[in-house]
């Protein structure tokens, strides 16, 4: 495995880039964000899914995200899935569950022994996160202390109240755009690990935290999966924030992770969310 250190000549912060290999022989390009914790203490491992409609994006464009996770505390690996249309449901899903056992396997040499595992993603990468975490969970293995989503896509039905106002009278969508590419056939968009909204089990997932803000486009579908994340009985933390601009798309830019739109608060959700989840796991 060869690794390439990039210091911070970019709006990124310090990031590694290298490849992990899949059982079948191919490589995926990864990018590593933060540490190991100071004093023996393991960090929080989390697998990153960068958004862009299934369609568009690149480590580049998920550094906001990964770079926030990093100043959280947490030791990210950013993984750049194959995109649709050229590689519909379920290429990116089988891709990200291997990225996930490899991130677990080599977790002592990324993040400390004992590092919890979390999954996480913006937009289209929170819909992958998500199904990448009912993946582990019907496995059983590697085992999740929780996951996080940014104004995650959860539902390709785009006729949610918040994301009709986003919209207001354009005719084109591409948020449904990029459901109807990722979407392989009819049969997929019932399918519960290409549309998360559409599980009927949820139950023996892990603690979720879920952060949209006030206008997203997002804000409804993400709120409902909330709502039904805690009526099945699990641990979730939900926030909505009330100065997100234009989110998710500010997330979607490469930007030093201070200058995202609530970098402040996102920092605070994500550090009681790391705290809480990790002593649950534990418990």
């Amino acid at each position: 495995m060869s690794n390439t250190t990039v210091k911070n000549s970019s709006p990124a912060p310090d990031f590694i880039d290298t490849v992990a290999p899949t059982a079948s022989g191919e490589s995926v390009a990864v990018r590593l964000y933060g540490s190991k914790g100071k004093s023996g203490e393991p960090s929080p491992l989390v697998l990153h899914f960068h958004g862009g409609a299934f369609v568009d994006g690149d480590l580049d464009s998920g550094c906001t995200v990964a770079g926030l996770l990093a100043t959280a505390g947490a030791r990210v690996v950013s993984v750049a899935y194959p995109l649709s249309p050229e590689h519909p449901f379920p290429r990116p899903l089988e891709i990200g569950y291997e990225m996930l056992q490899w991130s677990y396997k080599h977790r002592t040499r990324l993040a400390g022994k004992g590092a919890p595992m979390y999954v996480a993603g913006e937009e289209a990468g929170a819909n992958l996160a998500a199904g990448v975490c009912l993946m582990a969970r019907d496995q059983r293995h590697p085992p999740l202390a929780g996951q996080i989503l940014l104004s995650p896509m959860l539902n390709p039905c785009a006729g949610t109240a918040s994301l009709r106002a986003a919209n207001g009278d354009a005719t084109e969508c591409k948020w449904a755009e990029g459901w109807s590419k990722f979407l392989g056939c009819t049969y997929d968009g019932i399918h519960p690990y290409a549309v998360p909204a559409m599980a009927q089990r949820l139950a023996g997932l892990p603690a979720t935290l879920i952060m949209v803000g006030d206008e997203d486009p997002m804000h409804d579908e993400a709120l409902a999966y909330a709502s039904r994340l805690q009526a099945a009985g699990h641990l979730v933390q939900q926030h909505v924030f009330k100065v997100a601009q234009q989110w998710p798309d500010a997330l979607l830019e490469p930007r030093p992770p201070e200058s995202c739109p609530c970098a402040g608060a996102v920092l605070e959700q994500l550090a009681i969310f790391f705290e809480t989840s990790r002593c649950r796991a534990q418990a």
